[in-house]
């Protein structure tokens, strides 16, 4: 048995919330080893899970440095 599959076996055998982070960590390696990108990967990884969220800062918290 290859290594692929066994790492294919080992992920159908694990729970979908575990699939989900296993999806997230062979992006994450996907991404490390390509050249360029890192500024939207990061930003995309820090947001992940907040787009729906409900910002607890207005347009008149922004203030401009004197």
């Amino acid at each position: 048995m290859s290594l692929g599959e066994k790492i294919i076996q080992h992920i159908q055998e694990l729970p979908e919330s575990k699939k989900a982070e296993v999806l997230d960590f062979v992006e994450y390696l996907r991404n490390k080893t390509e050249e360029g990108n890192w500024s939207e990967f990061s930003l995309s990884s820090a947001m992940k899970g907040m787009e729906n969220e409900d910002s607890t800062y207005s347009l008149k918290d922004i203030k401009e440095p004197s």
